[in-house]
């Protein structure tokens, strides 16, 4: 058993170091490592593996199964060193998310929610969540990234953001549009003029002259939802800050097709801007638009026209 839990450590240290954020793994593993030893066994088995990630009834299919993923990826690597290790199956309790169709904000909704947020008090508190809305409206930036930027991250004079070890490890420097480029000016003297002090280096800042907090910000957004009236629509998720980062997706591509530009060729940049591990989650992001699909159908129509 001591054998498994150095192996544990090293295989989640190695799946580390290649960019895998694994939160909290190690301690699953430690878990699944005890029930194991309890059970009298010495290799890791499909039996036991199963009746650990259903050990705890307290939680839904889909958490099942994403416990004996974590299970699973660390016997594919004991079997290298181990035969006798089983790996269980990835159907073996299939359960996947029922996923909504996102809520895509207009450009006018857009508009509407910065407004409302500029109108907030104190003036620093309207100001901040005014530009950290425009921001992931116009680069579809996660919200962690954003609230996480440094005055060094934000380079106004070259127009560029700079995104350092976000999820997957990834590096991105994401140009931004001229206007954008005025706005983030504007908030910069604006936070200087009233937090001269600031306590963190954050280049968005609260009143208090720290970094912006994940529920105060969702908090502050779904209270702007209610001011300028948006209200969710049958069959649509509950509207949430993450739809800016659908929205800007779509809006990109979209005007891909407006352009006569090819955005199946573009998908990997699109991809890479986002900053996703897999183009596969930039698709997903795609197929709840309508008008994507429609401006497709009428590309398709034209090719077909010119091939007859």
């Amino acid at each position: 058993m001591n054998a498994l839990r150095q192996s544990a450590r090293e295989y989640v240290a190695i799946r580390r170091s290649l960019g895998f954020k694994l939160r909290g793994h190690d301690r699953l593993l430690d878990d699944f490592l005890d029930h194991l030893d309890a059970s009298g066994s010495r290799s890791i088995t499909v039996a036991a593996a199963v009746s650990w990630a259903t050990s705890r009834t307290d939680l839904s299919l889909v958490r099942w199964s994403q416990r004996l993923s974590v299970v699973r990826g660390f016997a594919s690597y004991v079997q290298c060193l181990d035969p006798d290790t089983e790996v269980p199956p990835k159907d073996l309790l299939p359960s996947r998310r029922a996923r909504r169709t996102p809520y895509l904000y207009s450009e006018a909704d857009i508009s509407r929610l910065v407004g409302a947020a500029t109108a907030l008090r104190p003036e620093l508190r309207g100001a901040t969540y005014a530009a950290y809305f425009g921001l992931l409206a116009v680069t579809g930036m996660r919200m962690g990234e954003a609230i996480g930027l440094d005055r060094a991250d934000v380079d106004l004079g070259r127009g560029i953001v700079m995104i350092d070890d976000a999820k997957f490890r990834k590096h991105r420097r994401l140009p931004l549009h001229g206007s954008a480029v005025a706005a983030l000016s504007q908030y910069s003297e604006i936070r200087d003029r009233l937090c001269p002090r600031p306590r963190v280096p954050a280049f968005f800042l609260s009143t208090r002259g720290t970094r912006l907090l994940d529920p105060c910000v969702h908090e502050t957004f779904n209270s702007l939802l209610g001011v300028v009236g948006l209200d969710p629509r049958p069959g649509v998720e509950n509207l949430r800050l993450h739809g800016l980062r659908h929205s800007f997706a779509v809006a990109t591509v979209r005007d891909w097709y407006r352009q006569g530009a090819d955005p199946t060729g573009r998908i990997s940049v699109l991809s890479a801007y986002l900053g996703h591990g897999d183009p596969t989650y930039t698709y997903w992001y795609l197929q709840a638009c309508p008008e994507l699909l429609g401006l497709a159908a009428e590309r398709l129509e034209r090719w077909e026209g010119r091939s007859r």
